[in-house]
């Protein structure tokens, strides 16, 4: 009897001592501040994984670039320093061009349409890449609203925003967008936004409506444009590296889970950029729809320059079209 104690007991033990080898307490860094959806989806997924695995797994979000921009936390993927990410497909572009196609103007018809077409075969084949190219495993996307613009001075032409500093995120493809418009595209991180508007250190935003409605960029605006000119991709990221240690259960719980709160984000933007912008709206600001006609040559000069840049832009527009409704 005293002997079965003795090995029910080392059994226990070693199941124990192995169960803590591999526990692990993972670090996700996102540039979202706290309250944003990106954020509350990267909890709710923490949250999940801790009680699938038993306590064995847990995450650590941090969020409002805690852990560096975009392009540092990539590196620290890269090297196993940071271990995933929810980051904005932008920043993946920079290091993997194809992913700039994503950007086209007007690739979406609405945000319903934009969801469609990230949640598509296609997208998700375009994701194989990234740990070739980047160091990474994509995991699956998530969305924002469709890009707006909010400026400090009326503006009723594409060329009223010609020679202005418009905030744009740092990376190629909205780059070219406002090159090719005539403005004068500024690169500024998120949290410098509201207070550069208000002073008129930037004369535009390029910036999607939760944050326009949440952050209250409207406050220092004139003119609302609701374009719907681009989409807004993200992306759950993983580091090659910790993958590549991870149990063949542990990646199927990690991907099975991250995609269920990746997809709970886009079903938020689909409903909620709707209200968002009709909030806007109903501040009582210079209110003004666009369609593509309103950035004249700009959105051709886009799609002449990003085709030689980007081989998935025929195969992304080939979706566009068999997902409109």
């Amino acid at each position: 009897m005293k002997h079965t104690l003795r090995l029910l007991a080392s059994g226990a033990l070693a199941v124990a001592s192995a169960f803590a080898a591999h526990a692990e307490d993972f670090r996700l860094g996102l540039i979202t501040p706290p309250p944003h959806i990106w954020t509350k989806a990267a909890e709710a997924f923490g949250a999940d994984l801790a009680e699938a695995s038993g306590g064995a797994h847990s995450v650590s979000v941090f969020p409002a670039r805690q852990l560096g921009n975009e392009a540092e936390m990539l590196q620290q993927l890269q090297t196993g320093a940071l271990d995933m990410a929810f980051m904005t497909v932008a920043e993946v572009s920079n290091r993997a061009p194809d992913f700039g196609a994503f950007y086209a103007p007007f690739l979406a018809n609405d945000i319903g349409h934009a969801a469609r077409i990230i949640q598509s075969d296609y997208a998700r084949g375009m994701l194989d890449q990234l740990p070739g190219k980047v160091g990474v495993v994509g995991l699956g996307y998530g969305m924002a609203g469709l890009r707006q613009i909010v400026s400090r001075g009326d503006v009723s032409s594409a060329g009223d925003l010609a020679g202005k500093k418009l905030r744009i995120t740092p990376f190629e493809p909205i780059l070219d967008f406002y090159s090719a418009l005539g403005a004068a595209p500024t690169p500024m991180p998120l949290p410098a936004v509201y207070e550069a508007l208000a002073n008129g250190q930037v004369d535009a935003i390029d910036m999607d409506a939760e944050l326009i409605w949440v952050l209250k960029y409207y406050e220092h605006a004139d003119t609302i444009i609701e374009s719907n000119h681009m989409m807004f991709p993200m992306v759950g990221l993983v580091s090659a590296k910790v993958w590549a240690g991870l149990s063949e259960d542990d990646r199927a719980s990690i991907s099975e889970l991250m995609n269920k709160h990746l997809a709970s984000v886009v079903g938020s933007y689909v409903e909620k950029d709707p209200v968002w912008l009709g909030q806007v709206k109903d501040t009582g600001k210079t209110y003004t729809q666009v369609d593509p006609a309103f950035f004249g040559d700009a959105v051709d000069a886009w799609n002449a320059k990003w085709s030689e840049k980007s081989t998935a832009l025929e195969g992304l527009r080939a979706v566009a079209a068999d997902t409109a409704e």
